[in-house]
């Protein structure tokens, strides 16, 4: 008796801030594969210039659909997305869904109209972004705050550690600090990193601040392609992988957080 194959989707990021994307695919689509990429062996992407990072993109994903051919390739890194996609989606003959700064729904739930713009230090200043405020976000005041420790903050609680609250203090206290920051309802999570850190936000900027992040629309996107490619679950159980591109023993504190997110087969693809 033959079976109806899974959809497979590839999701790909530098670190572990793509699972973030995964979980609201697990969400929205149960009945799929999921491949979670990290290209540890790189990490982190945003210290990485652009002709750099488009080649190693470029050599990361060929490898990866190689060894694990999928339906749809998920970019579930901000930095890469806006620096790579054109590239990947001229080079790879698969339907490509990229992230991007939830500006545009952050400034249409906003009722106060002053939103906060959390992200790494390059992605605030990058032109993708300055041009998503224009277009998006005119009538608001947006409060930037690049930083880049709460990658690291968020890569080591799912390893277990729970992040320092003096650090997350001082990182969020621009916001507070700000002449408008007192009616900053909204912030944006620009970074996939940081939604894996959404209680210990929510303890600090309180819980009238609504945290937007790029998950669920991602999500949908991916629900756009499954349709559009007539891709329906199969009926067998899900297989979920996690990738990395370098062996390390900091690999296997990750294993109960992956395991949590339904990730237990654990692989290394040297690149």
């Amino acid at each position: 008796m033959s079976y109806k194959r899974n959809p497979r989707i590839l999701v790909f990021d530098s670190g572990v801030g793509g699972l973030s994307i995964a979980q609201e695919i697990q969400r929205l689509h149960p009945g799929c594969d999921l491949i979670y990429a990290s290209d540890n062996a790189a990490f982190p992407y945003g210290t990485k210039g652009e002709t750099e990072l488009i080649a190693r993109v470029d050599l990361v994903l060929r490898r990866l659909l190689d060894e694990h051919p999928a339906d749809i390739l998920v970019i579930a890194c901000n930095t890469a997305s806006t620096l790579t996609l054109p590239h990947v989606r001229r080079c790879f003959d698969l339907p490509v869904v990229g992230v991007v700064p939830a500006i545009k729904p952050a400034a249409r739930v906003s009722h106060s109209k002053v939103i906060g713009l959390l992200a790494t230090p390059a992605t605030v200043v990058r032109p993708y972004t300055l041009q998503l405020m224009e277009d998006y976000a005119a009538d608001c005041t947006v409060i930037p705050v690049g930083n880049a420790e709460l990658v690291q903050l968020a890569e080591a609680k799912l390893r277990g550690v729970i992040p320092d609250q003096r650090r997350l203090k001082s990182i969020l206290a621009p916001f507070a600090n700000h002449p408008q920051g007192r009616r900053m309802d909204t912030v944006v999570l620009a970074c996939t990193h940081f939604p894996l850190l959404r209680a210990e936000l929510t303890q600090h900027l309180g819980p009238h601040v609504a945290l937007v992040d790029s998950g669920e629309a991602i999500a949908r996107r991916v629900g756009h392609w499954l349709h559009t490619l007539t891709l329906e679950p199969g009926i067998q159980a899900p297989r979920n992988v996690a990738m990395f591109t370098l062996r390390s023993g900091d690999i296997d504190t990750l294993a109960p957080a992956l395991a949590d997110l339904g990730f237990n087969e654990v692989a290394t693809v040297p690149v």
